[in-house]
């Protein structure tokens, strides 16, 4: 049945049940919200005093979250403040036993405090000691992505302190050894509630300057407590993300925030940042002229060594008297010459001996030596030899070779016949 005219529908009694034709209104939330955060039972909760005022028997702070920007109001008696025994003061980390409040007509949280400790140094070397197990896990402290400084760089991106010492420590000391260095400086809180917000932001920024080769982050030695900004987390993964190489100087020998493990490279002092940022030019001078000495006498050396080869080269007795070398080969050559030429002599001898016998042999053979003995040779026009009277007919003319010329004959008379 729908509402009368005039009469004003009832509220969703849920959240979930409200909409843009049923919503709540802004009383009606702030009384839910009251309702809610009063059901809450005694808590305690940790943070960082930011703010602390007092007004007549009532405290009032401001806890802050040292690892985000968030904050929350909170309220105390004096009587607890001074049951602390130490002055509470801004920095300090403490727990708060307190009740959430919400206050309505502001539309704030706000906590109702009833009791109130400081965090000791133990409680906070184990935290920071948890932090550094879980990030060494995440390998933020590994060896391997730690970048190398460079040898001389453009410019030094520093961030420090306000007029502090350790600003002086590594400018002075950096221009020392390297009077040509040039800074880029940041000076920001370095301890405090706005340490954290400030350093990382002026990383960030420089991280981003393209003149920079490196960053040194620099403070002087303090107590734990006023170096736990080096220790939080979000300006460590900030150092662990910048592209920039970050050099850690906090403190001295002793003190080692977390930093340290984080950064590229850890110096132990400010003063040692500057020997490692930039290097010593009257020792790099030195070591030129040490390198320049050694390489002038090393050509020397070289050199003699040469001269020495080639002197020995020219003493030997072929570069004297270059001939010399050939007078063995020609020695050589002019008796294999000459056992040539013996041994053709004596061969062409014995074949001239050997020509002379076959030459008297085949005199003594031949049809010449018989006719010179007075032996003639007769043979009929055609060149046939007469070997028998038969073969002749009367008066047929024969040709006689004799030992010198021939001449032709007759045959006279009939040839008598052959018995």
């Amino acid at each position: 049945m729908p509402p009368a005219p005039g009469a004003r529908a009832s509220l969703p009694e849920k959240a979930a049940d409200t909409s843009a034709e049923a919503p709540w209104p802004v009383r009606v939330l702030s009384l839910k919200i009251r309702d809610y955060v009063d059901k809450m039972s005694v808590l305690w909760v940790e943070g960082q005093v930011v703010q602390l005022q007092r007004r007549g028997n009532t405290a009032y702070l401001t806890l802050r979250d040292p690892e985000v920007d968030m904050s929350l109001s909170a309220t105390i008696s004096v009587n607890a403040l001074n049951a602390m025994g130490s002055p509470l003061l801004e920095g300090a980390r403490v727990v708060l036993q307190a009740k959430p409040t919400f206050w309505e007509r502001r539309g704030t949280l706000q906590l109702d405090g009833r009791q109130i400790r400081p965090v000791g140094v133990g409680d906070l070397l184990a935290r920071l000691e948890i932090l550094k197990q879980r990030l060494a896990a995440e390998g933020l402290f590994d060896a391997d992505r730690k970048r190398r400084l460079p040898f001389v760089p453009r410019r030094v991106g520093l961030i420090t302190g306000r007029d502090s010492a350790a600003e002086r420590d590594v400018v002075e000391n950096a221009r020392r050894r390297w009077p040509a260095v040039q800074f880029e400086i940041r000076e920001v809180a370095v301890q405090g509630t706005n340490a954290v917000t400030e350093v990382t932001a002026a990383l960030a920024e420089l991280d981003r300057h393209t003149g920079v080769d490196v960053i040194v982050i620099a403070r002087g030695g303090g107590a734990v407590e006023e170096l736990l900004p080096f220790s939080n987390e979000a300006l460590l993964r900030a150092v662990a993300a910048a592209v920039t190489p970050v050099v850690s100087a906090i403190g001295h020998d002793v003190d080692t925030p977390l930093l340290d493990f984080v950064a590229d490279v850890r110096a132990s002092t400010p003063t040692d940042a500057a020997k490692l940022i930039v290097p010593d030019a009257a020792a790099e001078r030195d070591r030129v002229a040490g390198l320049r000495g050694r390489a002038r006498l090393a050509v020397r050396q070289r050199l003699d060594a040469e001269r020495r080869v080639l002197v020995a080269h020219r003493t030997r007795a072929v570069m004297t008297d270059p001939l010399a070398l050939l007078a063995p080969h020609r020695a050589q050559l002019a008796a294999l010459r000459g056992r040539a030429t013996d041994r053709l002599i004596a061969r062409l001898e014995r074949e001239s001996d050997r020509i002379g016998h076959l030459r008297a042999q085949v005199r003594s053979l031949s049809p010449q030596s018989t006719l010179d003995r007075g032996y003639a040779v007769v043979s009929h026009p055609d060149g046939r030899i007469v070997r028998d009277r038969v073969e002749v007919e009367p008066d047929e003319v024969l040709r006689v070779l004799v030992a010198h010329g021939d001449f032709g004959v007759r045959v006279i008379g009939t040839p008598s016949r052959r018995d």
